[in-house]
């Protein structure tokens, strides 16, 4: 279950304005802080204690919250800080995963991995609505079943075999014997043979990690020197951004846009039900046949667009209704682009570089995603409603799909016009045939 919907379900009235401009910032500002140490030691530390980390986190967020004062901004700041420490540490599962299968088998993993995430989220955000709205369940019970869900996972995640070996060992693993001995001839103080196995260990420790970061910036180097797949990865970064800053302050929209008397709350359900219909919009989007190539960049600007529009609607609207239906269709429509944007870039890596590449990506998106809260949400001299934030958001995507029609338009027509032109080339270089008399 989120922890940003408890939140806003535990604070109303005046503290609304200080939930949006003091208590939600903190989970951006964290993530910005937390991503790239945690990024840097999750190998090193083997996956497995940051897993362990990640649960722990969870579990504690909640316990904040159960037990702090109601209505003490405090422990909320302090419980979400914790908690996107534990948002960080997801890094940590699919390699600790890819960590223990071969190569050959990443691909298959990997959609068990995003099956089993979508999953999870689509039922812990029914469960919560089940018994909030049939059962009546109170908000701090609610919460009790979330710390218990969290315990479990924790137990769990305690229980899990440590690797023998991170991605890197892997590599590291490659030299040979005879190397050993070289690495150790070399230090002529090193007679004894446990010196000379530990000198050789650690001469080649070095050169494999230099030359682990060589391929690591060659690869770099070679996905983003391609246009294409650089613009998918502006698409990545820009869209992931958007995403989360829209789904952290559409809890205090709809508590704002709701009735104040005589209405349950559908938050969970609609969150729910969107999750599952962006989990089929994904399936679907890898049946299409489509020169993604050619036409990739038209297709991500239309739709695009349309988020922008369900955005802008829901600027408009004070009918929670309404409200819901568009949120059903950005989550829906996003989690299908950022499907295609992610087999895109990763045609052009192989599959041990992918954590490198989507999480410089990941960490772009966090610090546009900084940038953009403190623009809109701390900055005092705009004063925005919460409406006109996502009037904000709306015009964000309204750019985004903007740079990628016009730019999905000049491939369209540049390719085809070069094929004409090759076309007729070719026309031009055919011999003559001179017709033989009968």
């Amino acid at each position: 279950m989120k922890l940003t919907p408890s939140i806003t379900q535990m604070r109303t009235g005046p503290l609304l304005l200080c939930l949006t401009r003091q208590v939600y910032p903190v989970v951006t500002y964290s993530n910005i802080l937390l991503l790239v140490p945690v990024l840097l030691v999750t190998d090193w530390l083997r996956y497995k204690p940051v897993i362990v980390l990640q649960a722990l986190c969870n579990l504690l967020s909640f316990l904040l919250l159960l037990l702090g004062p109601r209505g003490d901004t405090a422990w909320a700041r302090g419980a979400l800080f914790v908690s996107s420490l534990g948002s960080v540490a997801d890094v940590a599962y699919i390699s600790y995963i890819y960590s223990l299968v071969p190569p050959q088998r990443y691909q298959r993993v990997t959609g068990y991995v995003r099956g089993a995430l979508l999953l999870g989220y689509a039922a812990g955000a029914t469960l919560g609505q089940l018994l909030v709205s049939v059962f009546a369940v109170a908000l701090r019970r609610l919460f009790a079943v979330s710390v218990a869900s969290m315990a479990a996972a924790l137990a769990v995640a305690l229980f899990l075999p440590m690797p023998k070996r991170s991605l890197h060992e892997r590599e590291m693993r490659g030299g040979s014997g005879a190397d050993a001995v070289a690495d150790a001839e070399e230090d002529p103080g090193c007679s004894v043979g446990p010196c000379r196995q530990a000198w050789a260990r650690s001469r080649r420790a070095v050169r494999c990690a230099g030359r682990a970061s060589q391929r690591l910036a060659a690869d770099c180097v070679a996905c983003y020197s391609s246009v294409a797949v650089a613009f998918f990865c502006v698409w990545f970064a820009a869209g992931r951004c958007g995403f989360y800053q829209v789904a952290s302050y559409v809890q205090l929209l709809w508590l704002d846009q709701q009735p104040q008397h005589n209405f349950t709350a559908y938050n969970g359900a609609v969150d729910a039900l969107a999750t599952l219909s962006g989990s089929a919009a994904s399936l679907a989007v890898g049946h299409i046949s489509l020169d993604w190539a050619l036409w990739g960049e038209v297709f991500l600007g239309g739709f695009t667009a349309l988020i922008s529009g369900a955005l802008f609607l829901m600027n408009l609207t004070d009918n929670i209704w309404v409200s819901y239906v568009c949120y059903a269709l950005f989550k829906a429509l996003y989690m299908q682009l950022i499907t295609v944007c992610t087999f895109q870039i990763a045609k052009s890596l192989r599959l041990e570089r992918y954590a490198l590449v989507f999480g410089l990506n990941r960490f772009l998106g966090t610090v546009l995603q900084t940038v953009l809260t403190g623009v809109v949400i701390n900055t005092r001299s705009l004063r925005l409603t919460l409406s006109s934030q996502f009037l904000i958001y709306a015009a964000f995507f309204g750019v985004l799909a903007l740079l990628f029609v016009v730019r999905g338009v000049y491939v369209v027509f540049h390719t085809k016009h070069s094929s004409q032109e090759n076309q007729a080339e070719r026309d031009n270089q055919l011999p003559e045939v001179t017709p033989r008399p009968f």
